[in-house]
């Protein structure tokens, strides 16, 4: 078991929680950075509370933002972390299109901060950056890989090109361990539900069960790479546990259309999608990605990590958990109406 201490930005989100379940299972020490908001926002993380098998004693959260170095400095210097995951972001790619300022001062300019603050400190953790396939987006190469040109299409894509290259100067200017983690869709049933997957399976879960009859939805003709994100943080550690940072691409190597998400999820709960989906004007980007792609070699080669859940399987039980959820919401309304 290790003794480790690692730094979580974005812990509260799909990606972090699961890597702060694994690093905990992992015998680590695991600090959180989250934003103070009037409303809880750590359901993500109940797991960790409810199941007795995590060291939740090991667990500290602290207040924070990306858009305060002073904070951050302070923080990194008090925590002193051997690993520090920047997973925190504005990473809706729509709203970016909407607010590209705070994209850009939040999901680039936090990167340099929280740099600068490891830099600053003198300390040297092990540091991982997550980058993002929407980096390639109008892509050159099919598929992509580390090599292949970038060509963002939003202004979310343009902040990941730039906090991945900041990450690469620090890396070579200061001889940082810091790595990429080139991470294509991923998702879970703890996918934000403003992401199209995630709006695909609670509408088909609700739709299902009676509480809504229509989905509204923009492109169905995109095509995307899609994997579970339980498996795509365990990528993450591994990169931070090489000799020498790297960059590396995570993905399954496989790519379906949003129509094909349709399919699986309304499928799964016995509905046919063309009765109960129309098209919204409003959900289509000003610029589209088209196709996304990725190769996993390296990874594999490297890292020895490859894919286990498949596009099928994940949206099956992306869809089922979903169920699942509004059963037991509904429930405990009942519940309390008694």
């Amino acid at each position: 078991m290790s003794s480790k201490k690692a730094l979580i930005t974005g812990i509260t989100g799909q990606d972090g929680s699961y890597l702060a379940e694994l690093l905990l299972g992992k015998g680590y020490e695991v600090h959180g950075l989250i934003r103070r908001a009037s409303t809880f926002n750590t359901s993500r993380l109940d797991a960790i509370y409810t199941d007795p098998h995590f060291p939740k004693h090991q667990l500290f959260l602290h207040y924070g933002d990306l858009a305060d170095a002073s904070n951050l400095s302070r923080l990194v210097g008090k925590i002193q972390p051997d690993e520090v995951y920047n997973l925190a972001a504005q990473s809706h790619v729509r709203v970016s299109f909407d607010a590209p300022e705070y994209t850009a001062d939040v999901t680039a300019t936090g990167t340099v901060r929280l740099l600068e603050a490891i830099r600053e400190t003198g300390i040297r953790p092990r540091f991982y950056q997550a980058s993002s396939s929407e980096m390639f987006g109008l892509v050159q190469e099919v598929p992509q890989k580390e090599t292949t040109p970038f060509y963002p299409r939003s202004p979310y894509g343009c902040a990941k090109v730039y906090s991945h290259w900041i990450t690469v100067n620090y890396r070579e200017s200061y001889g940082l361990h810091a790595s990429n983690g080139i991470l294509f869709n991923h998702e879970s049933p703890r996918r934000g539900e403003t992401f199209v997957t995630r709006k695909i399976t609670r509408a088909a879960a609700h739709i299902k069960l009676g509480l809504q009859d229509k989905l509204f939805m923009g492109n169905l003709d995109s095509k995307r790479d899609w994997g579970y994100a339980k498996e795509y943080v365990e990528a993450m550690w591994l990169m931070l546990q090489q000799p020498e940072g790297d960059d590396y691409v995570v993905a399954t190597n496989e790519t379906h259309t949003i129509r094909e998400c349709l399919d699986v999820a309304f499928g799964q709960v016995g509905l046919d999608w063309h009765k109960h989906v129309e098209i919204d004007p409003r959900y289509y980007r000003p610029a589209e990605v088209d196709l996304l792609i990725g190769d996993y070699s390296k990874a594999k080669a490297k890292l020895g990590w490859e894919p286990k859940t498949k596009f099928k399987a994940l949206i099956g039980l992306m869809t089922d958990a979903d169920v699942k959820l509004i059963q037991e919401q509904l429930a405990g309304k009942v519940r309390r109406q008694d």
